[in-house]
């Protein structure tokens, strides 16, 4: 197989299978694991596939969204790092919300398991990682989108109407100085305002990826969050950019 037709390949079976791994690339090529590693690089400076840990992804768009198995990987060292962070901003009593979402989930493993707060997800696997030992969980029902294992629709909307939240882990796709806070989906952008609207305190929970990229639908500004907790340091336009607007950044968690 010549150079290029070798990684028109790699895009169509990182395209047709929302991802892959460098060794599932190099399995079903045929090919080193350095030669794919090489031919990614290349394919993600011509924009044509987006690297992952460990592989690569479809590329990003401001309407594609990518598979929670596909953010699952990504990252996970930062997000566990930023979940070390977020849990000391738990207190007893408190009822806490947990978007869905790769981040919060790591949140969510790292909370106490004691019964000393009452946990709110729109996430069926959250909500099963929330529930051990003592604690106690409600879900917002809704419809499952299966793409994200996030519920929505008018029934998961109702029940944030009716609810309110001592605080709110948020997750997000982009995060953005002009747009602020976008998500791909209108359904879940609805519920991500709601969770917003209805929380006292809100922490957003991403890693240094999402700063800069603009989704389809803004579900919130700068000003209505509270705290930023990623793993990268910001630069400094950035990090002044985002205090201006009353927000607390706690960055750098994973170095």
């Amino acid at each position: 197989m010549l150079p290029a037709e070798r990684k028109r390949r790699i895009v169509e079976l990182v395209s047709d299978s929302d991802g892959r791994s460098v060794e599932s690339l190099s399995e079903h090529l045929g090919y080193s694991k350095a030669t794919i590693r090489r031919d990614l690089r290349e394919l993600e400076d011509r924009g044509l596939i987006e690297r992952s840990h460990g592989g690569a992804v479809p590329v990003t768009s401001v309407g594609r969204e990518q598979t929670y198995g596909q953010k699952e990987v990504q990252n996970l060292e930062g997000k566990r790092a930023i979940a070390d962070r977020a849990v000391e901003e738990l207190a007893e009593g408190q009822v806490v919300f947990f978007d869905a979402g790769t981040t919060t989930m790591e949140v969510a493993r790292k909370v106490p398991k004691d019964g000393t707060i009452l946990g709110v997800t729109n996430s069926p696997r959250l909500a099963i990682e929330l529930n051990e030992e003592d604690n106690e969980v409600k879900l917002t029902g809704g419809t499952l989108r299966r793409r994200t294992k996030a519920l929505v629709g008018p029934t998961a909307e109702s029940f944030m109407e009716r609810t309110n939240f001592d605080l709110l882990f948020l997750g997000t796709n982009g995060l953005d100085v002009e747009s602020g806070l976008t998500t791909p989906n209108e359904d879940e952008a609805r519920m991500k305002e709601l969770m917003v609207e209805k929380a006292a305190k809100v922490v957003l929970v991403a890693d240094l990826s999402k700063l800069g990229r603009r989704s389809f639908v803004q579900f919130a500004s700068l000003e209505d969050i509270d705290l930023f907790i990623t793993d990268g340091t910001l630069d400094t336009d950035s990090r002044e950019e985002i205090e201006s607007a009353g927000v607390t950044v706690v960055d750098g968690v994973a170095r």
